[in-house]
């Protein structure tokens, strides 16, 4: 008979698998705090804000080297959560902020191809967004719109930087009866959303004059007083030199009154300027002037 001290045996072997698991535990434990301190923390990246010069409606159906500079910055750009746009076209009486989950395509024009009344552009909102604007804005009171939609002012800029239309849009209007200097407060106070994965868009032009534009096909080289504008606005842009800028009807001139002789096309501008931080990097992706009397100029915060 072979003598088995069996309790002994068992008790041995559980106290050798004891102390095996926690010799694991204990590595295991090092290796991830090791790994904790070597692993960087995630950083969040800031977004760009941008302002489009979006010219004629008809940019929504063209290609061109406008249009192709658009979509390049879609691709360019790190990929938005949301976007906010302010629209020279919602030019309204008060603050308001779109809330619908599937805001329409608004058609906001006359006179062009059928053709043009037929594009949708069905991105989705975002009430959460909407709520966090209104937020921001406090104590200024800022209404939640449900008729509102996108205008095409947003919609043709968009359908080339974001062709697929998946990512939730959420439009601001523009009160048209505050000072340029609202504006552009307004646009610091919206600057937060950039650390949160939002896309600011302003969409109009610097300059915009419909009177001395050239329709049909006749080609007219930019004017002199439009090229003037444009370059002024661009070296105090680049000097961080935003008090005229701001205050265009009163510091720059004459040339003022014939770039912007109505605020709602420029006063988006000023909402991508009011983004940016000290000595933050400010170019410009797309240039040029339509029709003479309308600057395409593109503004890159970032």
């Amino acid at each position: 008979m072979h003598n088995f001290r069996a309790p002994e045996l068992l008790e041995s072997f559980f106290v050798t698998i004891t102390c095996l698991t926690m010799s694991m535990l204990k590595e295991s434990a090092y290796w991830r705090a090791s790994s904790a301190k070597k692993r960087p923390k995630k950083m969040s990246q800031r977004m760009p804000a941008l302002f489009f010069g979006h010219g004629n409606p008809m940019n929504a159906l063209l290609v061109n080297p406008y249009t192709e500079q658009w979509a390049t910055l879609g691709r360019a750009i790190l990929r938005p959560k949301a976007i906010v746009c302010i629209s020279a076209h919602w030019y309204i009486q008060d603050a308001a902020v779109t809330i619908s989950t599937a805001p329409k395509t608004i058609h906001d024009f006359g006179g062009f191809p059928q053709e043009l009344y037929q594009v949708q552009y069905p991105a989705p909102g975002d009430p959460a967004l909407a709520a966090r604007v209104q937020k921001l804005l406090a104590p200024l009171p800022v209404r939640l719109d449900e008729r509102w939609g996108l205008d095409h002012g947003t919609w043709s800029v968009l359908r080339h930087v974001y062709p697929h239309a998946d990512i939730p849009v959420v439009q601001l209007s523009i009160d048209e009866t505050q000072p340029p200097s609202f504006h552009y407060e307004i646009g610091k106070r919206l600057a937060p959303l950039r650390e949160e994965g939002i896309l600011i868009v302003g969409s109009g032009n610097v300059v915009h004059n419909l009177h001395a534009y050239a329709w049909g096909h006749r080609v007219q080289e930019p004017y002199d007083w439009a090229i003037s504008f444009e370059n002024r606005v661009r070296e105090l842009l680049l000097a961080e030199e935003y008090s005229p800028v701001v205050d265009y009807e009163n510091q720059l001139g004459r040339e003022a009154d014939l770039a912007v002789p109505t605020p709602d096309h420029y006063l988006p501008l000023l909402y991508v300027v009011g983004t940016r931080t000290p000595s933050e990097p400010l170019t410009f992706p797309v240039e040029g002037v339509d029709g003479g009397s309308v600057s395409m100029l593109a503004v890159r915060v970032g």
